[in-house]
């Protein structure tokens, strides 16, 4: 069997992979990425937020995307039945990016993978992880080509950026309770034959059917969109078993855009992934650390997946240099305390979102001008920021604007002062 030894092992070529190797590689430690997948490949996680943008521009790989013609997303709308919230990211608080993409991942993806290739890192596709052994930090791994070879990997570190593959989470037993109660997702393309101009063929929009069940539309560059659900599981047992047959009675059930794509070609069979949200005991080993989707998935409501993977990503290869460099580091403090702070107030506005409590916040008909900045900051994806008080006080402070709210006279809501 072969063998071959590098320093730095990535499990996953997706962006938390790549930005972490662009990023170990322009420090001149050797890295090998594999990836089980064959590029290009689809995934999920199709609209990015503003923070991701200062990660990709530290890992050295935001040029390489910006003249490729992706769909700008410079905000996002919400629907529900004739109440609408809408948020411009370039009215948030603080600083930061006020814009970022749309992106078919297939074509993100494999754009990242290629701009890292021309750097020089070796990434090896169709290689699946078939068995990783530790002695001490130091491991050796076992991929499986398409060909049916078998070869090792002698690595001093692995970063799992395995993404739903879940490499170390399932081989070392670290799965975990999500934070998020269980949803399901079903979703599919579509080539829009008709599409509006201007923000109706333009901006990604979320319709809410009820509390806990939303409909997401985010149309591309190329002419193609994606349109999916998220629910309770128990809702997707409300219709046909068939997944073409049940999405469209799903587009039946939508107000804002019934009708509006039922014309249009539909690109490939909806796929429907259920309990979405993921979770595990822990995010790091001696030797090893989890990033991105491997480690941690919330729920698409946000778009805050690959804001997590690339902001993992990038501070995983920080500590790992680091620590290749003979320096010690407190992987729970600098790594996992750091990362918990940000995915903590996400997954506040995410289950305040399915209460209702966020959902009355965003649909208020005269918001609080400075609050919706703070809140616009936050979707945004700057949730390291303490400066701003809808990230410091987020365990609370939702639910304190949603009781002004409930206590609102006619008077109070003609004057902003929720």
């Amino acid at each position: 069997m072969k063998k071959e030894n590098v320093d730095v092992l990535i499990i996953g070529a997706g962006p938390s992979g790549i930005v972490s190797a662009s990023y170990l590689h322009t420090q001149g430690i050797k890295v090998k990425v594999v990836e089980k997948s064959v590029f290009p490949r689809f995934s999920i996680g199709e609209s990015l937020i503003p923070q991701c943008m200062d990660n990709l521009e530290e890992a050295g790989l935001l040029d390489a995307i910006k003249d490729y013609g992706f769909q700008k997303k410079f905000g996002a709308r919400f629907i529900k039945g004739k109440e609408i919230g809408e948020f411009d990211f370039s009215d948030k608080y603080g600083a930061g990016w006020d814009w970022t993409w749309q992106v078919p991942r297939a074509d993100f993806d494999t754009l990242l993978a290629r701009e890292a290739q021309r750097k020089g890192i070796d990434i090896e596709f169709a290689a699946e992880v078939v068995d990783i052994t530790f002695t001490s930090s130091k491991s050796i791994t076992i991929i499986k080509n398409k060909q049916g070879d078998f070869k090792k990997i002698g690595a001093d570190f692995i970063i799992d950026a395995s993404g739903f593959g879940r490499v170390l989470a399932q081989k070392l037993q670290l799965e975990a309770k999500p934070q998020i109660a269980a949803h399901s997702s079903i979703f599919t393309h579509i080539e829009e034959s008709n599409r509006p101009t201007g923000k109706e063929g333009t901006q990604i929009t979320f319709e809410v059917l009820d509390t806990q069940v939303w409909f997401w539309y985010i149309p591309f560059s190329n002419g193609v969109s994606s349109l999916g659900f998220v629910a309770p599981n128990k809702w997707f047992d409300e219709f046909e078993k068939d997944p073409s047959s049940a999405f469209k009675g799903m587009l039946n059930k939508l107000d804002y855009y019934k009708k509006r794509f039922d014309k249009e070609k539909i690109l490939f069979p909806p796929v429907k992934v259920e309990n979405i949200s993921k979770n595990v005991t822990q995010l790091f080993g001696d030797g090893y650390v989890l990033t991105g989707n491997s480690a941690e998935f919330l729920d698409p409501v946000f778009s805050s997946g690959v804001s997590f993977a690339t902001s993992s990503g990038l501070l995983a290869a920080k500590l790992v240099q680091k620590q290749l460099n003979g320096l010690a580091v407190d992987w729970q403090k600098e790594y996992v305390d750091h990362i918990k702070k940000g995915v903590n107030v996400f997954s506040t506005y995410v289950k305040e979102w399915y209460t209702g409590n966020l959902q009355k916040i965003i649909f208020h008909p005269n918001p609080n001008p400075e609050i919706k900045k703070q809140i616009c900051a936050v979707l945004a994806g700057y949730v390291w920021d303490e400066s701003n008080p809808f990230v410091k006080k987020h365990d609370r402070i939702l639910k304190n604007v949603v009781r002004l709210i409930d206590m609102e006279s006619p008077e109070v809501k003609k004057n902003n002062l929720f």
